[in-house]
Formats: C-alpha cells, structure tokens, sequence
C-alpha cells in the first residue's frame, strides 16, 4: 500500500484528478447504495433535482478527492503551499495571529479539506487537527507520516485529542476540526442540516469562540484542469445562545458555504444516519 501511494503521489496532479474522476464515474456505475445516498443528499440540499453539470462534478470530484490524498500526503508541504494559487479571507487570519488569538478552523468535506490544514502550517502557523482513525489499517502508518510533519499535528478523536485542541487554542494557535462527520453517542445533538434533522457534533460549536478565538470556515476548491487551489477562509459567527442553538447555526453557516461550490461536496456521505445508542430526533424532540 505504501508504495501504491507513493506512485500515485508521484503522478501530476492533473493525471491523478483524471484518473480519480474515472473513479468517480465507476463508483457511481456499480455501486447502487452509494449512488442512491449520494442522489437523495444532492436532491436535498439543492431543493430540486440536480442539473447535469451539477450531477456530473458531485459523480467525479470524491474521485479525485480520494486520489489527491495520495499527491497530499508524499508531498513536501512547500509544494503543497505552492498549490494554492489564490486565496480569500487570508487578511482576516493574518490579524486574528497578529493578535495572538487561537483560531478554530472548520473545514467541511468540501474540496480538498486535506491541504487547508497543510497550507495553514506553512503559511499560518502550527496547526493542530482533529482526525478520526482509517478503517482500514493500513493506511494509519501513511495518515501519520503525512499530517504529522513540519508544524502539523494530527490527534485521534477522543478526551486525548480535545484535551490537546485546547492547549494548542490556549497557547494561541489553530485548530481544525470537520464538523459534519456523523459523531457517537453523547458527543452530539440533532439539528437541521439542509432541512433535515442530522446527528451533528457540538464540539466544533463549543471551541467556535471559546476564549476568544477565532473561528473561521475553511475550505480549499480545486482548480480545473489540476491547476491547484483555492483556499478561502470566511469568519464564522454563532450567536451566545444555548448549545443546540449554536450548532444550528453553524450547520446553516456550512450549507451556505457548500452550496457555494456544491459540485465539490461528499455527498454520498450518510450524513443522516443514526449512530448506535442515539434516540431518533423524533425521540429527542418529545
């Protein structure tokens, strides 16, 4: 596996975002669940039935998305700064550091959500990121060895890891966490994502803010044609209000920016699903 990696991340970028949209295409083709979940999220969140164009970018872009991760992880960081062509928002993380705020960085699955925390270490500062273990493996060894380098840490998602975003936001640096992962029981509450109810993490709404940080969505669109990216970084403001409240809004401030580039989303993720132990919203609500 590491040395399949290591071909793939040799490759150009746009042999790998072509190779991965034929990817794409396959998965789509032959895997009847996965095309139904992504249909239905589509469907949902756009209010009407996906145009062509529409359709055709959310088929390919997961491709290229699991592909790019090879080129992300075996390249140096400095290439990877180099990737990024544009940038939006970067003026507003410049003064959040010049004032030596801890930012919290939010980062959908949108685009390529594993070069924005790349990028940040080598044009920001350290960055600390929250991260969830593959299922399979194998590939833990190649996560390690490509997000913990230069001023990059990855911690695993549990009381280690939080206790590890907090001192990293006490002593004035970022974090990145991506909050529309389905989490487990009791690290979660339900809220409305794209007008329907979605098991929703509230520890990205609780560090959104927390000692004065400063929060911001995150994401970095793919360029076409495997030109690079953009990496573009938009305050998030959530209002003093209980908990659900807060990760409400946040989920709104997140559709927003996903409907923004909706094409580059993940959205054959389950995102509604149930996790074991949780009530049903219908529950939760009586």
């Amino acid at each position: 596996m590491n040395a399949i990696f290591r071909l793939l991340g040799a490759l150009p970028l746009l042999v790998l975002h072509l190779l991965g949209a034929l990817l794409g295409l396959l998965v789509w083709l032959f895997a009847s669940g996965y095309r139904r979940e992504l249909m239905s999220n589509l469907r949902t969140a756009l209010g009407r039935p996906p145009r062509s164009k529409e359709l055709f970018s959310a088929i390919v872009e997961p491709g290229k998305a699991s592909l790019e991760t090879a080129w992300v992880w075996t390249r140096s960081q400095d290439q990877l700064a180099r990737a990024v062509r544009s940038t939006s928002g970067w003026d507003k993380v410049e003064a959040a550091l010049a004032a030596g705020r801890g930012i919290v960085f939010v980062t959908p699955h949108l685009g390529s959500f594993e070069i924005s925390a790349q990028y940040y270490s080598v044009a920001g500062g350290p960055i600390t990121v929250l991260f969830r273990r593959p299922r399979k493996a194998i590939l833990a060894p190649l996560m390690d060895v490509g997000r913990n380098r230069g001023r990059m840490r990855a911690v695993p998602a549990d009381s280690s890891g939080v206790r590890a975003l907090l001192k990293a936001l006490r002593s004035g640096e970022a974090i990145g966490i991506l909050p529309d992962q389905v989490p487990q029981a009791g690290e979660g509450v339900w809220a409305p994502f794209f007008g329907r109810p979605a098991y929703t993490m509230t520890l990205a709404a609780k560090l959104a803010g927390s000692g004065g940080s400063a929060p911001f969505i995150v994401f970095a669109r793919r360029l076409p044609w495997g030109r690079g990216f953009h990496f573009g970084a938009e305050p998030l403001e959530l209002p003093d209000a209980p908990l659900p409240e807060r990760v409400a809004a946040l989920n709104a401030a997140l559709e927003r920016q996903i409907l923004s580039c909706p094409g580059q989303y993940l959205w054959g993720y389950d995102r509604y699903k149930t996790p074991a132990g949780v009530p049903g919203p219908e529950v939760e609500s009586l």
